[in-house]
């Protein structure tokens, strides 16, 4: 087993690698921002060192702070969380380079899996279904681009191979409207990115957000760990989670989870992974695949009883997986309310002192969270204080434990978004009928 381990995070990610290396009898090292000295997993931990201000640059991303303060503490392995350096290639070959084991894939993997285009061609190599599109760059062939747009069918997006932060994106609706959006995002890439390639790309109107859990050893054993439903969602970011995804067919779900198996195996993949898909029509398309532990990891931990974090951290000391897919069982269903210091209206985000502070109980309710009564939440960083997890039988019992949670739980001294999970999301017809799509929760806010 790893002889001690550093965590290069904070909060309740942090606190939740801890706990799991305490169960396995692993020596944890924690760092630390300025802001960060009452974090509860630095009291819990055999040792903490300071990396820096409350700045994440100067902190939770300053890899030279964090590879000294491994060489200082003595820590052989690294575990990154999520967030900050998780997914960061350089900072994986740093650790590695430096003589450390880094809990992960290793860096070509994570640059492998963090080009979307790398990653698409790897998926579809490897026959996990992807989003129908142009395979690559558009030519000036206008005639090609028709025929390309009538064969994927209409609407299609063309997107900036540079873009991001959605910028560089285009829907068309109709054939007779192509050919000038195709020129228009052109010349808008190239003034926004300095690049004019652009690619064309099935446009799906309604479609959720479904995820598929892996394991891989890297020795040429792989499971999935079902699937989580992440489609309530505000400007991309998750706020309810639920396992697995309600009404999707079981021999679809099987077909896609056996195809992200392979493509692991395919890959030489190691660590935990989520390959996330876009789901319409009863058909999955492949978005991206996170090369690290998820913020929703819970849900799939409470309906397979497997313990992802532990799992990693076998792993990465070069363990064979200790399951296999015939002994992974999805038993009941979980829903994960995200708990954020933030106005529930606005959005805003609440920093300030936790003035009272009561976890909810009860069978089936779990809260991971780093929060006590007299912390401080710092305004450095994410707005995440914990995270609400529920089991029940089936759906139904999981959801009346989160009302009932949620009724219980109590955060004084701060503003939280408890009330928009209490009035608005478990109380609507349509979330608890089961599988919105990811435009949902917008369109419900509009509405209040």
């Amino acid at each position: 087993m790893l002889e001690k381990v550093l965590i290069a995070n904070r909060g309740e990610i942090a606190l939740r690698v801890l706990r799991a290396c305490k169960e396995l009898g692993i020596p944890t090292v924690a760092v630390y921002s300025t802001a960060d000295k009452e974090l509860m997993h630095i009291r819990l931990a055999d040792e903490a060192v300071c990396i820096g201000p409350a700045k994440a640059s100067e902190s939770y991303l300053n890899i030279p702070s964090i590879i000294a303060a491994a060489e200082i503490s003595g820590a052989t392995a690294i575990h990154p969380g999520y967030g900050f350096l998780a997914e960061n290639a350089d900072f994986a070959e740093r650790v590695t380079d430096s003589g450390f084991i880094f809990i992960g894939p290793d860096a070509d993997t994570i640059r492998l899996m963090g080009n979307k285009v790398s990653a698409i061609e790897a998926m579809k190599k490897a026959g996990v279904p992807c989003v129908p599109g142009s395979d690559g760059p558009l030519t000036d062939d206008n005639n090609a681009i028709l025929k390309m747009g009538r064969e994927i069918g209409f609407p299609v997006i063309i997107k900036a191979a540079s873009g991001g932060g959605g910028r560089g994106m285009r829907v068309v609706h109709s054939e007779k409207d192509l050919i000038k959006s195709v020129a228009l995002t052109q010349a808008e890439a190239s003034a926004a990115f300095g690049d004019g390639t652009v690619y064309m790309e099935k446009f799906l109107t309604t479609p959720r957000h479904v995820e598929i859990q892996v394991l891989s050893d890297g020795q040429g054993n792989a499971i999935y760990l079902g699937d989580r439903d992440c489609s309530l969602q505000r400007r991309h970011q998750k706020v309810v989670e639920e396992a697995p995804a309600p009404g999707i067919p079981e021999a679809l779900r099987k077909e896609v989870g056996e195809r992200c198996r392979q493509a692991c195996i395919d890959i030489n993949y190691r660590g935990a992974g989520t390959f996330e898909f876009l789901y319409e029509n009863e058909a999955f398309y492949f978005i991206e695949m996170n090369t690290r532990v998820q913020v929703e990891h819970p849900v799939t931990e409470m309906v397979t009883g497997v313990d992802i974090i532990k799992e990693q951290l076998r792993i990465a000391a070069g363990e064979k997986l200790s399951i296999k897919q015939e002994d992974v069982k999805i038993v009941g269903h979980s829903i994960e309310c995200r708990i954020n210091a933030e106005n529930p209206k606005t959005f805003i985000p609440s920093p300030g002192t936790i003035t009272h502070w009561h976890a909810p109980g009860g069978n089936g309710v779990r809260m991971d969270t780093h929060i006590y009564s007299g912390y401080k939440v710092p305004p450095n960083y994410d707005s995440l204080i914990g995270k609400l997890i529920t089991y029940g039988e089936n759906r139904d019992i999981a959801l009346q434990r989160m009302r009932n949670a949620l009724d219980e739980i109590l955060v004084e001294g701060i503003q939280t978004n408890i009330p928009l999970h209490q009035e608005v999301i478990m109380q609507d017809s349509g979330f608890n009928k089961g599988g919105v799509d990811i435009h949902y929760l917008e369109k419900i806010l509009g509405m209040h």
